[in-house]
C-alpha cells in the first residue's frame, strides 16, 4: 500500500485529513519492518513535539481497523507496519524477531488443512513465522 492509497481510504471512510495522520502513515511506509507505537511516537515527535502517546495509539488502532496497517505481537508488544500491496493476494510473513523486518511467504497453510468442521465458519486466520534475518544473525 502506498501513502496515497492509505490517505484515500481515510477519505473514503469519512476520516478528516491531518498532517499527523499522514506522518504516521509515512513513518510506517518508510520502514519495511514492524514498529511499536513508541517507535512511531519517537519519530513523529520531530515534527509534532506535543503529540501524546494516546493520540498516536488511537490513530494506529484506527489504521489497523481500516486495513491500512497490519498488526502483530513481538515480545509481548503490539507492532505495526503498512499493509502490503500484493494486488489483493492473500499471503503471510516471516518476521525477524531482532529487527522486525518482514518478507512475504508464498501460499497459505490453510490450504493444507484437510478439513474444518462443517459447523464452524472461518472468519479469518493468522500465520507468521518468526526467526532471525541474515543481517541480524551475523
Amino acid at each position: 500500500m502506498t501513502v496515497e492509497e492509505a490517505l484515500q481510504i481515510l477519505k473514503e471512510r469519512g476520516y478528516k485529513y491531518t498532517g499527523k495522520r499522514e506522518e504516521i502513515i509515512r513513518i510506517c511506509s518508510d520502514e519495511k519492518r514492524y514498529l511499536s507505537a513508541k517507535d512511531i511516537l519517537e519519530r513523529i515527535k520531530e515534527h509534532y513535539p506535543n503529540l501524546s502517546f494516546d493520540t498516536v495509539y488511537r490513530n494506529i488502532s484506527t489504521f489497523v481497523d481500516l486495513g491500512i496497517l497490519e498488526e502483530t505481537e513481538l515480545d509481548g508488544e503490539g507492532k505495526f507496519r503498512l499493509a502490503c500491496s500484493n494486488n489483493g493476494h492473500h499471503h503471510h510473513h516471516v518476521i525477524c524477531t531482532e529487527c522486525g523486518k518482514t518478507s512475504s511467504l508464498p501460499g497459505c497453510p490453510m490450504n493444507l488443512m484437510a478439513t474444518i468442521p462443517s459447523d464452524f465458519m472461518v472468519t479469518g486466520h493468522k500465520f507468521e513465522v518468526y526467526g532471525t534475518c541474515k543481517e541480524c544473525s551475523q
